[in-house]
């Protein structure tokens, strides 16, 4: 399973089926399988004795009954939180779980795009022990990896040069530099930029440049629609099912007009 053997548009589900389940969980991953994503996205960090988790924020408190930052806290410390019931009390109980986790639990089902989130600590150690992980579980045809952070995707595309990095883009004038001709030095096969700012001339203008495009975070139907039209070459989104059903009404629609 590899990026290119995905079929396009890749479906990437936004820290798994994030509309249905809490996000960035062993049962947000395991319900984008069920709902037809191509692929996962999920977000990384280190606890404060190094284990490398899986969770969006740098505090604990949206996503779990914990407060505080989280390279504050032990892997043990985080372990012992409730990440689910904030969601529903249907998911009480669910862990935070760590990457080598998610690699056991659907790393056989599904593509994983890993953002190295380290943003507020970008010299500690998340890429290098992220980098053993891939190599340890022999996924290094099964991800790809992103970050807003042009060293993280320098670091990464120096020690793992086989493995897809793409660089994010931040929205409007701040991802200015991202989507620029400097933005392709730093990742010259893949671009991530925002929805609102993913237009059809940027994306034939990155194509004629041999990127490829997955844009963020894409839910509005109508933006599917578009995106899909205009050739994309993958989306992130909270709702894969919605992604999934728009896609094959679009996918239809072609076929018999055609």
């Amino acid at each position: 399973m590899t990026l290119e053997s995905l079929p396009k548009p890749v479906l990437f589900a936004h820290r798994g089926a994030k509309a249905h389940a809490p996000e960035n969980t062993l049962s947000s991953f395991r319900l984008a399988v069920e709902h037809g994503a191509d692929a996962i996205e999920l977000d990384v960090k280190l606890t404060a004795d190094g284990e490398v988790v899986v969770l969006h924020d740098t505090t604990l408190d949206r996503t779990t009954n914990g407060h505080g930052l989280l390279k504050d806290h032990s892997f043990a410390q985080v372990r012992a939180l409730d990440a689910g019931s904030w969601f529903s009390a249907d998911f009480a109980g669910e862990k935070v779980p760590t990457l080598a986790e998610v690699f056991e639990a659907v790393g056989q089902q599904l593509f994983i795009n890993i953002e190295l989130t380290n943003y507020t600590t970008p010299r500690d150690a998340l890429v290098e022990k992220v980098v053993d992980l891939v190599r340890q579980y022999h996924m290094e045809e099964s991800v790809l990896f992103s970050s807003f952070l042009s060293l993280n995707i320098l670091k990464v595309r120096r020690w793992m040069p086989d493995v897809p990095a793409g660089l994010l883009a931040d929205v409007g004038w701040a991802g200015f530099l991202a989507r620029s001709p400097f933005g392709r030095r730093i990742a010259p096969a893949i671009l991530h930029p925002y929805v609102a700012d993913t237009t059809t001339e940027l994306i034939a203008a990155q194509h004629r440049l041999g990127r490829r495009v997955h844009v963020w975070t894409v839910n509005d139907p109508e933006d599917m629609r578009r995106l899909f039209r205009d050739g994309v070459d993958g989306i992130f989104t909270d709702d894969p099912r919605l992604a999934r059903q728009i896609l094959t009404e679009q996918d239809g629609a072609a076929a018999a007009a055609g």
